[in-house]
């Protein structure tokens, strides 16, 4: 080996070595000073110790032995590990609360010289406001108002960490745990909540039952009244038909009437089915007789 060396050395030359040592540096230098950055990374660039450029994807050029990436920061979004916390709500009641954020690095220049432990920081962060925010919130409201509270947060953790050049893509308040002496409180509000809303459901059955039973009642008398009030308008009517009658022709058509109602009642015995003999008085063919002759005379 040592022996193909100095052969190669030799026919080489000086001048070859030169040669040969100008294209290692060469080669060198274009390895140093050209930097290919993917789509998902961005590399922050110092030169003697001091920030010098960040650099984003494709072909970048920098000074070889001056500048050095001495940061590759990945700018895909980053979720953070699910996290519980205690809270206590507006109406004194103890919760556990699981949360989850998701965040991505916009700016990494800001990132990587402002703060040393980026998960870390946001998840104190999350805390603090998610304790601050349901300190400020009965149980109910907690519960009923999951996504207001989700916005509030994300909103409040944006504008903490605005300064690490972080975005805040998606904050999630995954559960609401309660301690088995709270949820054994609430299980019997709600089941004495359903037993008053089947009494009340009862009642309004029964009252509206009561109310159709009326009306069903208050219908059938104003029926009775109006046919009541008919028969009497028919009544009256007849009245007044045999008072102009008997105002016209005098006695006789009042005689007339009478002896006509007497032979209307004979034909309804004698039409019975029950009856198979029929009494006549002794004024009946009288009656019949005089209701013919007025017949007559009225022809």
């Amino acid at each position: 080996m040592d022996v193909l060396m100095e052969e190669i050395l030799q026919t080489l030359g000086g001048g070859g070595i030169a040669t040969l040592l100008f294209a290692a540096f060469i080669i060198l230098c274009i390895y140093k000073g050209v930097r290919i950055v993917s789509q998902s990374d961005k590399h922050v660039v110092e030169r003697f110790g001091r920030l010098r450029t960040v650099l984003g994807p494709g072909i970048n050029f920098i000074v070889p032995f001056l500048d050095r990436v001495a940061h590759q920061i990945s700018i895909l979004e980053r979720q953070l590990p699910n996290a519980s916390q205690d809270a206590i709500t507006a109406d004194n009641v103890l919760v556990q609360v699981e949360t989850s954020v998701f965040y991505r690095i916009t700016e990494p220049e800001r990132t990587v010289y402002r703060i040393r432990d980026v998960d870390a920081a946001i998840a104190t962060t999350v805390a603090g406001i998610v304790r601050a925010e349901i300190g400020k919130m009965e149980l109910d409201e907690v519960q009923s108002n999951r996504a207001t509270l989700i916005s509030t947060i994300k909103l409040a953790v944006e504008e903490q960490v605005d300064d690490w050049g972080i975005e805040v893509t998606r904050a999630e308040l995954l559960d609401v745990n309660l301690d088995q002496a709270t949820r054994d409180a609430m299980l019997q509000q709600l089941n004495a909540e359903r037993e008053r809303r089947a009494a009340v459901t009862r009642a309004e059955g029964e009252k509206r039952s009561v109310e159709l039973n009326a009306d069903a009642e208050l219908y059938a008398a104003e029926q009775a009244a109006k046919a009541r009030r008919i028969q009497a308008d028919a009544e009256a009517y007849a009245t007044g038909v045999v008072a102009r009658a008997i105002a016209e022709n005098g006695i006789e058509a009042a005689q007339y009437q009478v002896a006509l109602k007497q032979v209307e009642s004979l034909n309804a015995l004698g039409a019975s089915p029950s009856s198979s003999t029929v009494v006549v008085p002794a004024n009946a063919l009288e009656a019949f007789g005089d209701a013919f002759k007025m017949l007559g005379g009225r022809r």
